[in-house]
């Protein structure tokens, strides 16, 4: 039996593309059975969509509508099994193609004996855990695990589908980020080197944001410049994303800024060939204070106005030149409530949001690696807001490195706050946790980020707002 392993692109609810993918696969494709990803609704994102009947109608209908051409091949997509023109979707998971025995499933188990497992469950991007989950596989049959390309709002679908013998040797793998399909011969062990980590991030986020913009028909973005290195980053990714000429950088000084965060946002812009537009906001700030402030007392209101007055710059140019505007928070200042409502935290969506800052220096510094896109100088200042005189991230927060270790033991690992006191004391630590639940308030109204970890602020965690404990 000749089974060909079809890693396939989704948009959610598109059924007239989803319909082509598949259609365009089968019909270029020569084998007995072809094996497709899930693209039931409530697989590829559809939420409370799939409750909708007319939409529960028409995917009936899609799968009816290859039923209809009545291929001589076996096509099964997800766990349904299209056969001689017949619909099919057993109880137990079993089928039989070609006289072999196939067994389907969401979940692996080691117990089932069949002549192919088919593991059809789409599964979204989670750094640091692809040659974990490519090992945990421990194969006594022949074995497919079949992934699908594509966005489901905050989770990316980034493929990655592989396939194992019976002797547990990997036979295939599949790219990341694009559609592929391939015949699979069981007898052809191959050799798997995983990527470097922060390779996958970087073609993972690129991916998230070009696959945002085409669902939600953005063709052009537009971000704040600080001189810092997340809007340099996310400037980056942006640029690699969707083409530098779609790509607008503003820079906002304030009368804090420092003249070489301003020549830092030039060089980077020169760097990656973005347009950029200089908009100062302390006239904006003065007229502002002289007229509704009426008194300067250089206090949290003030730092939170110069926020404001740039997400209002930053706002206007998104809806003139109907551009996305990208937020450029990062994952430690989101634990820590480190940015302002309406603000900084403005935004459509955050290319960022679920890399500490530790992750941002990693993938900067990856980006980095053949030619200086972002210029040395932002990697190597201290990070500062510059919202007041001589400001450093630091004099608010623990040094990232620590910051970000509590992050990751306590919001992604679930580890025990006594057991991370032993490595850091209890009063640092208590004060982090503390600072976490506090700022539950601020993430709840953040805009929409791409999903780079199991438990990431925008989906896999949900502290209370309302709580007595901490």
């Amino acid at each position: 039996m000749k089974v060909a392993l079809a890693q396939t692109r989704f948009k959610t609810a598109d059924f007239d593309f989803n319909f082509n993918q598949i259609i365009k696969q089968v019909d270029n494709t020569d084998c007995d059975l072809i094996v497709f990803p899930q693209y039931d609704l409530d697989e590829i994102g559809g939420k409370d969509l799939s409750f909708d009947e007319k939409v529960q109608r028409v995917q009936c209908d899609f799968y009816e509508k290859i039923a209809e051409k009545k291929y001589d091949k076996a096509i099964l997509i997800g766990d349904v099994l299209i056969q001689n023109g017949e619909i099919n979707l057993s109880d137990e998971g079993f089928y039989i193609v070609c006289g072999k025995n196939i067994y389907v499933d969401d979940i692996y188990r080691d117990d089932v004996v069949c002549d192919l497992y088919i593991l059809a469950k789409n599964k979204y991007f989670v750094m640091e855990s692809y040659k974990e989950f490519i090992e945990s596989i421990n194969s006594r049959n022949d074995f497919i695990f079949v992934n699908a390309v594509g966005m489901s709002d905050e989770s990316i679908f980034a493929g990655g589908s592989f396939a194992k013998n019976r002797e547990n040797e990997i036979v295939k793998v599949m790219p990341i980020c694009r559609s592929a399909c391939e015949v699979i011969d069981f007898l052809s062990p191959v050799d798997f080197v995983e990527p470097e980590q922060e390779e996958l991030v970087y073609e993972v986020i690129k991916f998230g944001l070009r696959e945002y913009c085409e669902n939600t028909g953005f063709k052009k973005v537009v971000l704040g410049l600080s001189g810092g290195i997340d809007s340099a980053l996310t400037a980056v990714l942006a640029a690699d994303a969707i083409g530098a000429e779609n790509v607008l950088g503003i820079m906002m000084p304030s009368m804090y800024s420092s003249e070489g965060s301003v020549m830092d946002s030039v060089r980077l812009a020169q760097n990656i060939g973005i347009k950029t537009e200089k908009h100062a906001i302390t006239h904006l700030f003065e007229n502002f204070m002289d007229k509704v402030g009426h008194e300067k007392r250089q206090d949290l209101a003030e730092e939170n106005l110069q926020a404001r007055l740039r997400a209002l710059i930053l706002m206007f140019f998104s809806n003139r030149d109907n551009r996305l505007l990208l937020s450029t928070s990062n994952k430690s200042e989101a634990a820590m409530g480190f940015g302002t409502l309406y603000g900084d935290l403005a935004g459509g969506l955050n290319l960022i949001c679920d890399l500490t800052k530790t992750n941002v220096y990693k993938l900067s510094n990856y980006i980095n690696r053949e030619v200086e896109r972002i210029p040395q100088e932002i990697i190597d200042k201290a990070p500062s807001a510059e919202l007041h005189p001589g400001q450093k991230d630091q004099d608010r927060l623990p040094e990232y490195a620590v910051l970000d270790d509590i992050i990751e033991m306590y919001v992604e690992k679930n580890v025990p706050i006594e057991e991370i006191s032993e490595k850091y004391g209890t009063e640092l630590v208590q004060d982090t946790v503390k600072k976490i639940y506090r700022a539950q308030f601020k993430r709840k109204q953040c805009c929409l980020g791409l999903r780079l970890t199991e438990r990431s602020f925008c989906r896999g965690v949900d502290y209370p707002i309302m709580q007595r404990f901490y």
